[in-house]
């Protein structure tokens, strides 16, 4: 006679076997590479910073919302939108830019809105990658996503990435990049004019 295990053992079998998968090692993935999307950096493990995400106020950082205003925060790597009329507040995780010299900080505007944008990397990006293509159209491939926001700072973006993983992580070349579906929604909401401070 077969022995029938009991509806605790199933699921204490179940919720084990799940804990064990849940601990396999990322690395075990099979993951593409992409030489204009940086590699993963041999920094400290990613932090998971949603838990670490607060709601703020606005009055400390702009002096009106006149126009809207996005505040990004490149420590916990997390983008915050207020509308003028002060009914519509949002907080995104970003990425950020790779390193401290890459990552600049002030105050600027959005200048330009453009759905399906194109890329052509920077001199500097060329000089230290000769490798890559002098322009991309907009698609799938391109490193600006969807939506982009053109800052008054030349080069400087808010923009989608088709590459998830980068959203949370150091792993910009100085734009400040959200999931599509997110810069999607800020590109609704936001107008030439819209105060910018990266902080």
């Amino acid at each position: 006679m077969k022995h029938k295990p009991n509806s605790k053992q199933t699921r204490r079998s179940f919720l084990a076997s799940g804990v064990a998968f849940a601990g396999a090692p990322l690395f075990a993935q099979d993951v593409s590479v992409d030489p204009l999307r940086p590699p993963p950096q041999p920094e400290a493990p990613v932090r998971h910073n949603i838990s670490s995400f607060r709601s703020i106020d606005w009055r400390p950082h702009f002096s009106s919302l006149r126009n809207g205003a996005i505040l990004v925060d490149t420590r916990s790597r997390a983008l915050h939108f207020w509308s003028e009329d002060q009914t519509t507040y949002k907080l995104f995780p970003s990425s950020v830019p790779l390193t401290e010299e890459m990552t600049r900080r002030g105050r600027t505007s959005v200048i330009r809105k453009v759905v399906g944008p194109s890329w052509s990397p920077t001199p500097s990006m060329l000089k230290r990658n000769p490798e890559w293509p002098a322009y991309i159209p907009p698609g799938p491939d391109n490193p600006l996503g969807t939506h982009a926001l053109y800052l008054g700072w030349k080069y400087y973006r808010i923009h989608g990435t088709h590459d998830t993983r980068k959203i949370g992580r150091q792993s910009s070349n100085g734009c400040i990049g959200l999931y599509n579906n997110h810069i999607e929604e800020l590109f609704g909401m936001t107008k030439v004019g819209t105060q910018v401070l990266l902080i």
